[in-house]
């Protein structure tokens, strides 16, 4: 007796394989200050420094459906005066199935938002263009070191909070 290989394209093959699907992304809030404009603006004074932080947040929303949010933030200065500061909160609807419950918070934390970041990094970018500055553009982020680093504090903290990479 011979065994038929199962067929991967079939709609039972399909039904148990891992699947993370995206249903949605929004900006959730997005803000840009400008407190010294015009005079921030003169093209004679020094680049301003930059500060940048990005966090990840997700949360349970019902069956399989999680929020991941990127909270993208820079802030530039000059002479301990803020330049600019601009602000993005951008999230995605996700679908999680067949996902080992083990793994379900690196889909979140690594996966989810590689795939938001892109459209948060153009939004900053355009948000500080249209305020009259170069784009600020993000460097790209390895969001799977991220995560091990926030497991490791977690660990050394001895702490099983879970949600921000």
């Amino acid at each position: 007796m011979s065994e038929t290989p199962p067929n991967p394209a079939s709609p039972d093959a399909a039904a148990d394989q891992p699947m993370m699907r995206v249903l949605s992304q929004y900006l959730k809030d997005l803000s840009f200050e400008n407190p010294g404009s015009p005079t921030s603006l003169r093209a004679d004074l020094a680049a301003p420094s930059l500060e940048v932080s990005v966090d990840v947040n997700a949360k349970r929303l019902g069956e399989g459906q999680f929020e991941v949010e990127l909270a993208c933030r820079g802030t530039a200065t000059r002479e301990s005066e803020t330049v600019f500061v601009v602000e993005c909160n951008y999230a995605g609807l996700f679908l999680l199935q067949n996902i080992p419950e083990g793994q379900i918070e690196a889909v979140l934390l690594v996966e989810a938002p590689r795939l938001l970041f892109p459209f948060a990094r153009q939004i900053v970018a355009g948000a500080t263009r249209d305020g009259g500055f170069p784009p600020l553009t993000l460097e790209p982020l390895d969001f799977a070191s991220m995560y091990r680093a926030q497991a490791e504090r977690r660990a050394a903290a001895g702490s099983d909070t879970v949600g921000t990479a």
